[in-house]
């Protein structure tokens, strides 16, 4: 693509105002529970700000999984079901990877060790999940597309036959993974405290974030993929093979859900083949609540579910499975495409 015609590509998309009502939702959502902290578990201020931490702890490892299955969907018009398994493969891997370097992560005196054998099982257990997402891809999803029922029919048996791959390889039992021992407890300022494992959550979910944005926005593979997702007919027009952004693209998401399962396996404390697909219950939620191929919005709706499910899990335990759907209905109920729809179906 030359410059003109980049410059031609990038005009052609659709100019938006910024749209910060979304964003304010967050602070909102947060603020309006605070009473109920005092008036309903005679807790304190400290208590409602370690919970709002925590719930964008978990919001953020949602995030990771629901990002890439949100640029799936707006680039190759997939609804992959099957998205769950890379959750899973994510965890075992995690233990699989972990194995070798366990008396790294397990030296009690040493953060950088702790953090270095994370980090590469992490990111060995992505580029493994990432290949197994393009043999996916092209065995199961490429023969379907433009087939929604299809695509949920067969990517869902997709789901059921790898499920039963990882209980061949790794066995029906959960195996424990737990988190360092430097990300063992919690960090106490006064009387606020978050959990050490969800702040660096936190970071890397934010970090993997602005990666993303700038890859998206800075850069000709980024400009091509929204391109991709606003028009794919203009992007092959320009001599571009669009199916070789739709394989980037998907084994990119297969690796952050990948990591998003590395990391939720370490919260549950065990990796299970049924980790997964209990993830994609809120994944779903989260798409819906953001708007079909939204990066932004995938990132401020599952921070938004992260916290309504953790004040939900406090202060009401019985209703917390119900609290991220109703968040969903009200949030439909407002706006029906979502907080920042970009994908045009």
């Amino acid at each position: 693509m030359s410059n003109k015609q980049a410059l031609a590509a990038d005009d052609s998309l659709p100019k938006k105002k910024l749209d910060l009502i979304p964003v304010f939702l967050i602070p909102v959502l947060a603020l309006l529970v605070l009473p109920l902290y005092h008036l309903l578990s005679a807790g304190s201020t400290a208590d409602w700000a370690t919970a709002t931490i925590a719930g964008i702890g978990m919001g953020l490892i949602i995030f990771l999984v629901a990002s890439g299955f949100s640029l799936v969907f707006g680039l190759m018009d997939v609804l992959n079901f099957g998205h769950g398994i890379f959750v899973t493969l994510g965890a075992y891997f995690g233990v699989t990877f972990l194995a070798p370097m366990q008396s790294w992560y397990e030296d009690p005196q040493s953060i950088a060790l702790n953090l270095l054998a994370l980090a590469a099982a992490a990111g060995l257990g992505m580029l493994v999940t990432a290949v197994i997402g393009l043999v996916f891809e092209r065995v199961i999803v490429r023969p379907v597309y433009g087939a929604h029922l299809t695509q949920i029919l067969v990517t869902s048996g997709g789901l059921i036959v790898a499920g039963e791959l990882c209980i061949v390889f790794w066995g029906p039992d959960t195996l424990p993974l737990l988190p360092a021992p430097s990300l063992t407890g919690a960090l106490t300022i006064g009387n606020f405290a978050v959990e050490k494992f969800r702040l660096m959550t936190l970071v890397v979910g934010i970090v993997l974030f602005l990666i993303m944005q700038l890859l998206l926005n800075r850069t000709k593979l980024g400009l091509l993929i929204r391109a991709g997702v606003q028009d794919r007919e203009m992007v092959e027009a320009l001599g571009y093979k669009v199916k070789f952004l739709f394989v980037a693209v998907f084994a990119a998401g297969a690796a952050l859900a990948s990591l998003g399962g590395t990391f939720f396996g370490i919260f549950m404390n065990g990796a299970g083949v049924g980790l997964g697909p209990a993830m994609m219950i809120n994944i779903f939620i989260v798409i819906i609540i953001a708007g079909m191929g939204s990066v932004g919005g995938a990132l401020i709706a599952s921070i938004m579910v992260g916290i309504t499910a953790n004040f939900t899990g406090s202060l009401f335990p019985n209703l917390q499975a119900f609290s991220s759907i109703a968040l969903m209905c009200l949030i439909i109920l407002w706006r029906p495409q979502g907080l920042y729809p970009v994908a045009k179906r």
